[in-house]
């Protein structure tokens, strides 16, 4: 994976067990909503891309499902395609695993990896720096 933004937020899990509320409390965890989507656009295409996790939907299907506009929607698939949890494949939209913790296990390998890499480099700019 070359690409892949990842923003984790602490949070407290939703109270009861209300899958409306856990996926809202999931996406705002790894960062993919923001305050200013006052219609939850974002999160009711991420809501039917979940749900369609094995087929994918075009943009189109995605604004006529939903009742939004095209751009709307291209504007918040750039926005979680960007985040590295949804590609387009055959001109479909698609999240990047078929299951929510597959997810989770790519973004943690993707995290440890860059974790490395990171450390490697500060190693390299302590001994230049002398420290």
């Amino acid at each position: 994976m070359a690409f892949m933004k990842i923003t984790i937020y602490r949070t407290e899990k939703p109270k009861t067990r209300n899958i409306n509320e856990e996926l809202q409390w999931f996406g705002q965890s790894i960062g993919l909503f923001s305050l200013r989507d006052k219609d939850k656009s974002c999160f009711r295409i991420f809501i039917v891309l979940v749900k369609n996790m094995k087929t994918g939907l075009t943009s189109d299907e995605l604004a006529d499902n939903l009742h939004l506009t095209r751009g709307t929607v291209v504007h918040h698939l750039n926005k979680l395609i960007d985040s590295g949890i949804v590609v387009s494949e055959k001109g479909k939209y698609v999240m990047r695993a078929e299951r929510l913790s597959e997810l989770i296990a790519l973004m943690k390998k993707h995290a440890e990896t860059s974790f490395k890499e990171l450390e490697q480099i500060a190693k390299e700019i302590d001994e230049r720096l002398e420290l």
